[in-house]
């Protein structure tokens, strides 16, 4: 299915010490495989949702915690796909994510959170360092892109641990990253009425990244309409995607209407 399970114990004491550690807080874990960070996020008494797809291992996850109530009467295993479930309900209320995601699906896992944006207060994964640099790239940069603009619409994105391939079992074939992303982000002063037409409408602007503004978005407007909101967001009618910030974004859509 795709997994990386954490096996070296100082690399998993690595990555807890830089997550937050208020008693009060509930975490949903994304991948809890044999529990390899469960415990220690339970620590403290924390309440901890473990999600987990592949049913033998929440099953053996379950059975090894349930003969450890007494220490972790706080863990909750919870076997299926996090895309299909609701997280909201799960956690009922303020709540962090963990997750050391399969690298093929972190794109639509981050799409699926942030649809509990409201009810999220940081998100904290390990991913491909690839994509993680694609998350944090800022406009201008080479790897800023469609998926930067939707997770810093989201929320506010940092690597903060570059993982070796040897940290995990089986090792992957390239370097993974804990990448910290506190919520909100920029939507909290944007103040955009249908984030869900935004996002595609970005989608669009990112369709062929080599192409201007104009070429892109001709899908959907005329190119006299996208000159005259081009000017009037105060944007060259050869800008290109890769240039704008999310403010930008924000004041082209309401220039197309």
């Amino acid at each position: 299915m795709g997994q990386h399970f954490l096996g070296d114990a100082a690399w998993r004491q690595r990555i807890l010490d830089t997550l937050p550690r208020s008693s009060d807080d509930i975490w949903l874990e994304i991948g809890a495989g044999h529990g390899e960070m469960t415990r220690l996020l339970a620590s403290r008494g924390r309440r901890v949702i473990a999600i987990e797809a592949d049913r033998r291992l929440a099953d053996s996850l379950q059975k090894s915690l349930h003969a450890e109530t007494s220490e972790f009467p706080s863990i909750e295993v919870v076997t299926g796909d996090v895309l299909a479930l609701d997280l909201g309900k799960l956690a009922s209320g303020k709540f962090r994510v963990y997750g050391n995601l399969p690298y093929y699906i972190t794109s639509p896992i981050l799409h699926h959170l942030f649809t509990y944006a409201d009810q999220i207060a940081s998100i904290h994964i390990v991913i491909q360092f690839e994509v993680a640099a694609r998350i944090v790239a800022r406009p201008g940069r080479r790897a800023y892109g469609y998926l930067s603009a939707a997770c810093q619409l989201y929320s506010r994105p940092e690597i903060v641990l570059r993982i070796p391939p040897g940290a995990f079992r089986p090792p992957p074939r390239v370097t993974s990253a804990l990448v910290r992303m506190s919520l909100p982000g920029e939507r909290a002063a944007l103040a955009i009425a249908d984030e869900k037409r935004f996002l595609e409408f970005i989608g669009i602007c990112f369709g062929q990244k080599r192409k201007t503004l104009r070429n892109n978005l001709r899908a959907v407007a005329s190119d006299e309409h996208i000159r005259a909101a081009l000017a009037a967001s105060a944007l060259e009618s050869d800008a290109r995607a890769e240039q704008l910030s999310l403010a930008q974004f924000a004041a082209l859509f309401s220039a197309l209407g």
